[in-house]
């Protein structure tokens, strides 16, 4: 009778033992982050603005009809609206500041390495009347594409904010740096 009870509080202590080993080991993993509708696309944005980390201009965060080409290519550089499910963008209230975000959501058949590629090569920099983005970030965290450009001093913090709040699961990064010499006219 003494061997099967403790063969018996054996057992449980091995199962005990084993549940709390994956109880432990789920708490240490990253949290899976949502961001499949335009709702947790701002709902992160909130998160990051609030972060501390960098102090911004008052921002308007608003989604974009992914059928208006025009905004699309505006706030992306891409030159198709085609496989692109949601656009949220994040924007200065005042836009004599250089700073624009987009959350660009593309759908599973969509080459994201291509289109962020797209995006860097023709994203217009210095879409503003008297100032232009002197950084561009482009990464992508699933199948959302992630682009911030203004000044180094903003642009770089909510870009690494971001990545922060994937958990640093990102795809291959893009950057360019816009150079301040702008062709003036000989008259000038």
């Amino acid at each position: 009778m003494k061997k099967s009870v403790i063969i018996t509080i054996s057992i449980i202590i091995v199962i005990v033992a084993i549940a709390g080993i994956f109880i432990f080991m789920k708490g240490d993993k990253p949290k899976e982050r949502k961001l499949q509708t335009a709702e947790e696309m701002q709902s992160m944005l909130n998160t990051i603005y609030s972060s501390g980390k960098v102090e911004l201009p008052q921002l308007e965060t608003t989604t974009i009809d992914v059928n208006d080409e025009i905004q699309v290519s505006t706030f992306t550089g891409l030159k198709s609206n085609a496989n692109i499910e949601e656009l949220v963008v994040s924007t200065p209230f005042i836009n004599a500041q250089a700073y624009s975000l987009a959350i660009v959501k593309v759908n599973e058949k969509a080459d994201i390495e291509q289109m962020k590629q797209e995006m860097l090569d023709n994203i217009d920099m210095r879409r503003w009347i008297c100032v232009s983005a002197e950084k561009l970030y482009i990464t992508n965290y699933e199948n959302i594409i992630f682009l911030v450009m203004s000044s180094e001093e903003l642009a770089k913090p909510v870009y690494d904010e971001f990545k922060n709040f994937v958990g640093n699961d990102i795809g291959k990064e893009l950057e360019k740096s816009e150079t301040s010499d702008i062709d003036f006219p000989p008259e000038m």
